[in-house]
């Protein structure tokens, strides 16, 4: 018998959703699809905003302006009036925090050489990553904590008493010096300013899509496995806790992106991207085996380490993904052309221009994977996704080994 699928918030027809703080678990309560559905969104835009208006600029105004939302959520969970409507344009808004992520990555090659480009991206998206796992560790302990407050506490069922707003407020000064840093401390590159219209060419390019194809394979699953784990241990291991455990594999996945960007310099992106997939798929098999069927009550130790392993693979696959991006590109742009001429620094520039782009773009659309992956075990029983997640990777692993890693393929990388 498959695993039992997670339980839906019966807030749904509801004007307002009454257990906002310790939500049941709605799957795709309106809140937790809009958040990533307008993340993914933004970052496609900020992705082609970024070269045209200034980096330097661009990032401190998109960083500042994740005060307002955070401002009115600390305000708002203070307030048990608050409608639900409400609340659900603030996780809208909060959503749009991702896109800086595309926007910085989309100028980040125009600063290290071919060799370097695969350390420099895992590093950035490491870090970026691994404010996943920061706020799902601390969120459960900066709630519990009155010296921190601003504003009054809110009750629980049991008379205890938490401190909503603080996981907002939290971050305000943060962004607040991140915008003053960036704006005081970074550059708008001469080389990295480019109208849409030299950067919409990407669409045109099947290499694009093909890296769009496997970075939601690897991004999408990080981001997905993310945000559906705390609700697959709640729903499938109740008796363990949710706080104690579901950091841990986002943390995971963001420190092996670093080694993933690394590796892949050393041995080349697709041969690590395909790896990265087969592990991956092993893994999720793991956590089937280990899922509870019937009589039998499965091995959360199991599980959980299997887990663990998909985010470790989906980490370095993030890595040797961005890796083969710019290598791809300069393949496909500088075939032929003799080094020091004036056709090989223009098709270099362009070159260049469109692995930006293509990164950025990739990442937004792998963002989706917030919403799908919980949408699918929110549609389909637990057992029937994860095997759904192996078909995927299969797929992956053909692609990437077809178009750039076989002997004679299209584009090495």
């Amino acid at each position: 018998m498959p695993a039992r699928r997670p339980g839906r918030c019966r807030a749904a027809a509801q004007a307002r959703c009454p257990g906002r703080t310790l939500c049941p678990g709605r799957t795709l309560c309106p809140g937790r699809t809009l958040c990533p559905l307008t993340g993914g969104t933004a970052r496609i835009f900020y992705t082609f905003l970024g070269p045209r208006i200034g980096q330097r600029r661009f990032t401190a105004l998109s960083t500042i302006v994740l005060v307002v939302p955070l401002l009115w959520l600390g305000f708002a969970v203070q307030d048990a009036s608050t409608p639900y409507g409400t609340m659900v344009m603030i996780a809208a808004l909060c959503g749009i925090g991702g896109a800086n992520f595309s926007s910085s990555l989309a100028n980040i090659g125009f600063f290290y050489p071919k060799q370097e480009k695969g350390n420099a991206t895992g590093i950035n998206g490491g870090l970026g990553n691994l404010g996943v796992s920061v706020v799902q560790l601390l969120t459960p302990i900066l709630i519990t904590s009155s010296v921190l407050a601003v504003g009054a506490g809110q009750k629980k069922a049991n008379g205890s008493e938490i401190y909503l707003q603080n996981a907002a407020f939290v971050w305000v000064p943060v962004l607040v010096v991140l915008a003053a840093v960036a704006w005081f401390g970074q550059n708008d590159l001469q080389v990295a300013s480019t109208p849409f219209s030299q950067q919409k060419i990407i669409f045109k390019r099947k290499h694009n899509w093909l890296m769009t194809y496997l970075y939601v394979g690897t991004f999408g699953s990080f981001i997905g496995f993310a945000a559906a784990l705390p609700l697959l241990i709640k729903t499938t291991f109740p008796a363990y806790s949710v706080a104690a455990y579901a950091w841990m594999g986002p943390a995971l996945g963001a420190l092996a992106r670093w080694a993933g960007g690394w590796i892949a310099d050393k041995l080349g992106g697709a041969r690590v991207t395909i790896l990265s997939f087969v592990g991956m798929a092993a893994s999720i098999i793991g956590v089937i085996t280990y899922l509870p069927a019937g009589s039998d009550r499965g091995s959360f130790t199991g599980f959980f380490l299997c887990f663990l392993a998909a985010f470790f693979f989906s980490g370095v696959g993030n890595g040797s993904t961005f890796r083969q991006i710019p290598a791809i590109f300069r393949g496909q742009h500088l075939k032929g052309l003799t080094e020091g001429t004036p056709r090989h620094a223009a098709a270099l520039r362009q070159a260049e221009i469109e692995s930006g782009a293509v990164t950025g773009f990739t990442a937004g659309i792998a963002a989706y994977g917030f919403f799908f992956i919980p949408a699918m075990f929110a549609n389909f029983s637990v057992t029937s996704a994860m095997w759904g997640f192996v078909g995927f990777y299969a797929s992956c692993v053909v692609v990437a080994w077809w178009f750039y890693a076989r002997p004679g393929a299209e584009a090495p990388s």
